[in-house]
């Protein structure tokens, strides 16, 4: 492992002095905002995180290298880089063995945290079943590794351009844990309603870290989910759901499919919602950031 794993200097220091580490994936930057704004919201992120008191590590591959933690000339430098790969789990092997520049989704994150032993990963929204997938069978692969590597994954719930029924009840299926951080409600990305409601709550840090601590004791062998709304907004849900359609729709009739959906759609419902959604995008990436590091924060001091 070591051939193709690269800890920074500051993940080391903080596993050997026993301080939490929160891992952030890297996808946002290279394919979720444009730049600079990418830069400045991994940035940001990692500043949420130490502002709380744990360890940011940005996951990339450089080099053919699995970085585990990113500089800030690191992430700068990705931000502005072009033709970069785009790696679920399924992607790291190649993306290492061609010494490709890749940007990790959050099915490759949560991989390269286990292997590196972080237990929390914090990220915007999971992917998951999407819309119109029993033609297409457009399924993410993060569903999949939720149903398999142990790691707590914060996020404001499934990005709203999916199908959050059918993606709640194949997690459902898969085993994963929802937790309902401080509600009750599925949080569907940029709002905090989705109409679908939500089993286990847990009102705060401490909580959560209580939940995934008896999980990984109990040896369950899924991902857990802590699924927090996002920040207050003035986007308007009926709008949102109105810019989504039709931004799927145009998907389905340009012939965008596998990995350049997800992207696209995002890019195209923050152009009908005149920048609404990319504001709040950024919004809940930093929430999501500080929530996960003082959930990691009690679990460490418990």
């Amino acid at each position: 492992m070591l051939e193709y794993v690269k800890l920074s200097s500051e993940v080391v220091l903080a596993r050997g002095e026993g301080q939490p580490v929160v891992a952030l994936e890297s996808t946002l930057i290279t394919h979720g905002l444009p730049n600079p704004l990418n830069a400045e919201t991994a940035l940001a992120m990692e500043a949420a995180v130490r502002a709380a008191g744990a360890v940011p590590a940005t996951i990339a591959i450089l080099g053919g290298r699995l970085c585990i933690g990113l500089s800030e000339e690191e992430i700068r430098h990705l931000a502005a880089s072009q033709d970069v790969l785009k790696v679920s789990s399924h992607g790291l092997a190649y993306a290492l063995a061609t010494s490709r520049t890749a940007a990790t989704t959050v099915s490759g994150t949560m991989y390269a945290s286990r292997l590196a032993g972080i237990r929390y990963f914090a990220t915007g929204g999971i992917g998951g079943v999407h819309r119109g997938a029993a033609i297409t069978g457009d399924i993410s692969t993060d569903l999949l590794e939720l149903s398999r590597t142990q790691v707590a994954v914060v996020c404001a719930g499934a990005k709203s351009i999916l199908d959050i029924g059918l993606t709640l009840e194949y997690l459902e299926t898969a085993g994963v844990p929802i937790l309902g951080y401080a509600t009750r409600e599925f949080p569907a990305f940029f709002t905090p309603t989705s109409g679908h409601p939500l089993e286990y709550i847990v009102q705060d840090a401490h909580e959560a870290a209580r939940v995934f601590r008896a999980h990984r004791r109990l040896n369950l062998p899924t991902g857990v989910l802590i699924a927090c709304p996002p920040p207050q907004s003035d986007i308007d849900q009926a709008r949102l759901e109105s810019a989504t359609r039709q931004a799927v729709h145009e998907a389905g009739q340009a012939g965008i499919t596998g990995g350049e959906v997800t992207p696209w759609l995002l890019a195209r419902v923050a152009d009908l919602t005149r920048g609404e959604s990319l504001k709040a995008n950024v919004a809940l990436l930093k929430n999501n950031a500080r929530i996960a590091a003082h959930i990691a924060i009690a679990d460490a001091t418990a």
